[in-house]
């Protein structure tokens, strides 16, 4: 008779090992999800220096012309846009045509509510319905259960976003050294030997399946084993956003069927004092774009099949409020980088800046949104994740098309 001992083996052996070792270290698409949690304002980061009324609405916190040069000069990206000074770290990317970015995107929602936003955002959701989990867990779901490991989606912190509530399997980590077997003295390669045994000819059916949770747990031992140095001279910022984007690169690297993260950069809800090219908002893109400019360094021949999203709940108003910030608006820039991004350029219409004090009557104003924000995540996740069920990701959806991801090439 099977001892209590056994079957809690037995259910540790279910509960890690819903995948076939042959995936393991094979995983050919990679999605990294970047939240600017606050209501990021996206206006001073792509900056439409083209636009007059730009400066107009703007007049202490508008980020100036990369015609007056200097430090405090928006860097050229084209004739109407150019980047937040900070954000120098990522113009070789975008270069490279890698970088691409989609205007003007946001949802439906005119609540101006933080948590209503993210929310809604995070759920893959219009305003007023309700869908079961997020959309990162729906696009694993949508995937064959068979090629799921532990650590096909990982969150870096300390709790699951509702991004990946509903996923098949995902852990919530803030270090590689978090994940081990629970074992008294700790005796973990006692316990994995125990396994090894256990299940090496006693149990038949989940034999193939226990051989992946160990060759899994081997991998992330390897990985514990020595320290981590970031490849090709990448420097990540001594930050925690920083260190979350390295144990991603360390995840990404080390073959452990990771196909889905999500880290969060906070910080971004600048009613006061947000500052133009230093000061609270800059502090937070340095942050970014520094952290964002290492990861894809770091990951070298790899990054071919990593796609990095950065999203935000809401934009900003136009214009400067009388604290010298800005107060909650609605459309926002979508940030995307990888081999599959259509880069090199900003998707969608320049936007037309009023102070819409009308609109302000009924609700958030800014730019004014020209694309739902489940399009831009629906052509990440066909074209450059080759989801081939996306209706069971976002149902009922009929997207607009962006152009943010190129079509495969048949």
């Amino acid at each position: 008779m099977a001892s209590p001992q056994d079957y809690s083996r037995r259910a540790f052996l279910r509960k890690l090992a819903f995948a076939d070792e042959a995936h393991l270290g094979t995983v050919n698409k990679s999605l990294v999800c970047i939240f600017l949690r606050g209501g990021a304002d996206t206006l001073n980061m792509l900056v439409p220096y083209g636009n007059d009324d730009y400066y107009k609405l703007r007049p202490n916190i508008a980020i100036k012309s990369p015609s007056r040069g200097g430090p405090a000069a928006a860097l050229k990206l084209d004739d109407l846009y150019g980047f937040h000074p900070k954000m120098a770290a990522l113009l070789p990317i975008y270069r490279e045509g890698r970088l691409g970015m989609v205007q003007a995107v946001g949802t439906d929602n005119f609540s101006g509510s933080h948590f209503e936003a993210q929310d809604q955002v995070e759920h893959g959701e219009s305003c007023g319905h309700s869908l079961g989990g997020g959309w990162l867990g729906r696009h694993l779901a949508s995937r064959s259960i068979g090629q799921q490991t532990p650590l096909s989606a990982v969150a870096i912190g300390t709790a699951l976003p509702e991004s990946l509530r509903g996923a098949p399997s995902a852990s919530v980590l803030n270090s590689i050294e978090e994940i081990k077997l629970q074992a008294p003295d700790g005796q973990s390669q006692a316990i994995a030997k125990a396994l090894a045994q256990l299940y090496g000819s006693e149990v038949a059916l989940l034999a193939e399946p226990s051989k992946t949770t160990l060759d899994l747990l081997g991998r992330v031992e390897k990985l514990q084993g020595k320290t981590y140095h970031p490849a090709n001279g990448a420097v990540y910022p001594d930050n925690a956003f920083g260190k979350g984007l390295k144990e991603i690169a360390r995840l990404l690297k080390g073959g452990v069927g990771l196909e889905v993260a999500a880290l969060d950069l906070n910080g971004w809800d600048t009613h006061f004092f947000q500052g133009a090219e230093a000061g609270l908002q800059a502090d937070s893109i340095e942050q970014l774009a520094n952290g964002l400019a290492a990861f894809d360094r770091d990951l070298g021949s790899a990054r071919g099949a990593v796609t990095t999203l950065v999203i935000t709940e809401f934009g900003r108003r136009s214009y400067e409020n009388s604290s010298m910030g800005t107060d909650h608006g609605r459309g926002f820039t979508v940030f995307a980088i990888g081999d599959r991004i259509a880069g090199g350029q900003v998707h969608g219409p320049l936007p037309h800046l009023t102070r819409g004090q009308q609109m302000d009557l009924l609700g958030p104003s800014g730019l004014a949104v020209q694309f739902d924000y489940r399009s831009a995540l629906c052509e990440i996740l066909v074209r450059a994740l080759d989801n081939r069920r996306i209706e069971n990701v976002f149902p009922g959806f009929k997207g607009q098309e962006i152009g943010l991801v190129k079509r495969a090439i048949v």
